[in-house]
């Protein structure tokens, strides 16, 4: 993917682990890059660096579980760019709780973030996805070895797959692909789960064949 300037990948929950790794490794590929996110002084430093680089670069600071303000910026940034090629969808909600301390309302929340608002992205964004537009999305060991010491997150990022699944069933027939990438591992500083090791994989995982395709590859290091 994204092997000429017209291509463009665009990120929700950027920051500057995995989702500004992954950023990076396209804009070396000559891609346009839209980066949402929630944290101000985050995006606008990763879109300073990508911007110095010479890159193309929008960005939006919002909360991305606020689907109207979600749907609109990202409305906006596709009808800027035309098209969108690559939508990679990272956030998730890390809340230190086992299921006898967490709430319903707690569990909710964080399920609207790390997986909700996956929706709210891909529905935003669809009238600018096109044939050969790939959906990623950032998903962990937590879905199947759950802590229950954070009892919520192995729900969303469960849930995650699960929603990746049919949203790729839903769009293949119009030659769009969606891939989670389960991570197996704790990202770290050094050795095979860098950020940027993990994005290379996310990256990889963007330019499988149609035939053959699978919606969620594990990474192991």
């Amino acid at each position: 993917m994204c092997d000429v300037s017209s291509r463009v990948l665009v990120v929700v929950g950027a920051g500057p682990g995995i989702s500004g790794s992954l950023a990076r490794r396209y804009a070396r590929d000559g891609c346009t890059v839209g980066l949402i996110g929630s944290n101000e002084e985050r995006v606008r430093e990763l879109e300073t660096e990508l911007r110095g680089s010479g890159t193309d670069v929008r960005s939006a600071v919002l909360d991305i579980t606020d689907t109207e303000a979600t749907t609109e910026a990202l409305s906006a940034m596709g009808a800027a760019f035309g098209h969108v090629d690559v939508l990679h969808f990272n956030p998730s909600a890390y809340r230190e709780k086992t299921p006898l301390e967490l709430t319903v309302e707690e569990l909710l929340a964080d399920v609207a973030l790390g997986v909700g608002a996956l929706l709210t992205a891909v529905q935003a964004v669809r009238p600018y996805l096109r044939s050969g537009s790939r959906i990623t999305v950032t998903g962990s060991v937590a879905a199947d070895e759950p802590s229950h010491r954070a009892a919520s997150l192995g729900v969303q990022k469960a849930g995650l797959r699960n929603l990746v699944q049919s949203l790729d069933a839903t769009v293949k027939a119009d030659g769009i692909r969606a891939v989670s990438v389960t991570v197996r591992g704790t990202l770290s500083a050094e050795g095979p789960f860098t950020p940027d090791r993990v994005a290379e994989a996310l990256h990889a995982a963007a330019r499988q064949a149609d035939d053959g395709w699978r919606t969620e590859i594990p990474y192991d290091g």
